[in-house]
């Protein structure tokens, strides 16, 4: 069983692998496809090309953008979903759900019929705008799922105490279910900072990092392509890292 765990993971870590290899490549071509030796030039020229720097910034800001605004959101939402009882909630939850499990050719192309029916410019608001909508449900569904196990106990007592709605949700509610909003804020910027199908429907003549990608291998991957990609996975990996360090240091102080 170990063996085939290992298989499995080297199996689905290799393409991240080859990605961070080639982008150490000392390659001399258009395409980054061979193996022609070690440098590290490529991260010192990382934003030798404008219009990658450019892509990658759009989907940077778009990404932290997007986090921003699901995050406050979903967690409203997820709140109002796992601490109260209204009508029309069953008709919300599914909503939810369905947002999470529309195939992303459907919801793509309903919202260029929506802002073509607007008659909105496809561009960077219009990419945001579509991030935001797919990225609250999920955010809404991890912090329903940590409100739903809270003890109202708590805040009642905190209310008894003297405090206020404001000051009971800031110092109790919100860090009780912290855990659940930084894990959807986390999964809000992953799905945005990557998402491809959607934002091509929507994008314009707006480009982002994997849009420039797609587009750029008719002609040929820069290395750069590879050294970005490389950092991103870092950052992603760093952060998931000090989440679960956190999420440890807050069980052993419970």
């Amino acid at each position: 069983m170990q063996i085939y765990t290992i298989l499995l993971v080297a199996w689905l870590v290799l393409p991240v692998a080859v990605m961070i290899l080639f982008g150490f490549n000392d390659t001399h071509s258009k395409q980054n496809f061979q193996w022609e030796g070690f440098t590290l030039k490529w991260y010192a020229r990382l934003f030798e090309k404008k219009d990658l720097t450019t892509a990658l910034v759009n989907s940077l800001t778009i990404a932290l953008l997007t986090t921003v605004l699901a995050t406050v959101l979903g967690t409203l939402v997820g709140l109002a979903l796992g601490r109260h009882r209204f009508r029309g909630q069953g008709v919300a939850n599914l909503v939810m759900f369905a947002a999470i499990s529309c195939p992303e050719l459907v919801m793509g192309a309903s919202l260029l019929s929506m802002f073509v029916a607007l008659e909105t410019p496809r561009g960077y608001l219009t990419i945001l705008a579509a991030h935001v909508m797919f990225s609250v449900s999920f955010v809404a569904i991890t912090v329903r799922a940590r409100a739903v196990g809270l003890d109202p106990r708590i805040e009642e007592a905190a209310k008894d105490l003297g405090a206020g709605p404001l000051t009971t949700f800031r110092l109790v509610t919100l860090p009780m279910i912290m855990p659940g909003v930084v894990s959807g804020a986390m999964l809000a910027f992953a799905l945005s900072v990557d998402d491809f199908v959607i934002t091509n429907f929507t994008s314009g003549a707006t480009q982002t990092f994997p849009l420039w990608v797609w587009s750029s291998t008719r002609t040929g991957t820069p290395p750069q392509v590879n050294v970005m990609g490389t950092l991103i996975f870092a950052v992603g990996v760093l952060l998931a890292a000090v989440n679960i360090a956190a999420s440890r240091r807050r069980a052993r102080h419970t």
